[in-house]
């Protein structure tokens, strides 16, 4: 199978459950992590620019459990049991994209958000900002969709279409145009 079409991930793999200190407190499927109200789990969210400051934005596959179709940033997912950050943000990038990227590491932040009865996010998520120096090639198992966008005219469509962008993606945005300005802006005019 080519890597457009390769699968890189399953329900089983084992995540990271943490508490509100980002202190690991066990393990648990990917399944059981998102099960009704969810377990709070590590996980990751990827803002990549491009040399003209515009956001890869992704839209996810329509097979995801949590939000299919909707957009959001350019990567994000979990590192796996006995996996480092550093580690798990670089495999996703080539699972997902077929890239490397330098990461710079922002904030991380908790939340939880529920999508009926499919299930929930509960994580406590790092969120990095990075440029994308190569052409991506994406993994139709978990993109239906990509665009570049730049930070104005995704202000703006958040603000007029709302509920076609995930739940995180909102709250990290918002965060880094809001209180992390100072960064994002070393990757894209702000």
């Amino acid at each position: 199978m080519d890597g457009a079409h390769q699968i890189v991930s399953s329900e089983a793999e084992e995540l990271i459950l943490v508490d509100e200190n980002d202190v690991e407190t066990g393990f648990l499927s990917k399944a059981a992590c998102h099960d009704g109200a969810g377990h709070l789990h590590r996980a990751f969210s990827i803002f990549l620019f491009n040399d003209a400051g515009e956001l890869l934005l992704q839209q996810r596959a329509p097979q995801k459990r949590l939000w299919p179709g909707y957009w959001s940033n350019t990567c994000c997912s979990h590192p796996r049991k006995g996996e480092s950050m550093p580690v798990a943000t670089q495999r996703r990038l080539f699972d997902e994209l077929h890239i490397e990227a330098s990461l710079q590491f922002i904030y991380k932040f908790a939340y939880q958000a529920e999508f009926g009865a499919a299930g929930s996010e509960n994580e406590l998520c790092h969120v990095y900002l990075g440029k994308l120096n190569y052409d991506v090639t994406p993994n139709e198992n978990e993109f239906a969709a990509i665009r570049y966008l730049a930070p104005k005219e995704l202000l703006d469509e958040m603000e007029a279409q709302p509920a076609s962008f995930t739940p995180w993606f909102k709250m990290e945005w918002l965060a880094l145009v809001d209180k992390h300005r100072d960064m994002l802006s070393r990757y894209s005019d702000i």
